[in-house]
């Protein structure tokens, strides 16, 4: 069973942050830019929020505000998840499913290392399952 660390280590350690100042549209245009759906929101070097497409559609679009003026700090999450490297990729995955969320920040000792979401989960269960079929393959061909 594979873990955050082995999991970021594939992936890498980097995470795209925004300030809480920044605009909403500054948040959106550098995701879809990126190619990614979150932003962690830093301040004072401490993580304080996540903000994703969707926190722009429900928090933003849907109530009528405007994303150029609207500050990122108006329509981030607060409530960030998080887990430690040692946690298991099928863990993760619980926790995003039972908390119908996207993304996990992995932190250690108040440190941001990471982010996982929910595709790099599903990459690595399927690659974890693709190589167990493999040797139960090869083991029944040996027998």
């Amino acid at each position: 069973m594979g873990t955050v660390d082995q999991l970021l280590n594939q992936k890498g350690h980097g995470v795209e942050t925004v300030a809480p100042d920044a605009t909403v549209y500054e948040a959106i245009k550098r995701m879809s830019d990126l190619d990614i759906g979150a932003l962690v929101v830093m301040e004072d070097g401490r993580v304080i929020g996540v903000i994703t497409e969707r926190d722009y559609a429900r928090n933003v679009f849907l109530k009528g505000k405007a994303s150029p003026t609207t500050p990122v700090r108006a329509a981030m999450a607060e409530e960030v998840l998080s887990v430690g490297r040692g946690e298991t990729t099928r863990a993760c995955m619980a926790i995003m499913t039972g908390k119908r969320t996207r993304h996990l920040l992995v932190m250690e000792g108040g440190e941001l290392l990471g982010i996982l979401s929910i595709g790099d989960l599903v990459r690595s269960i399927v690659a974890e399952q693709d190589m167990t079929i493999e040797q139960l393959e090869q083991y029944i061909h040996r027998g």
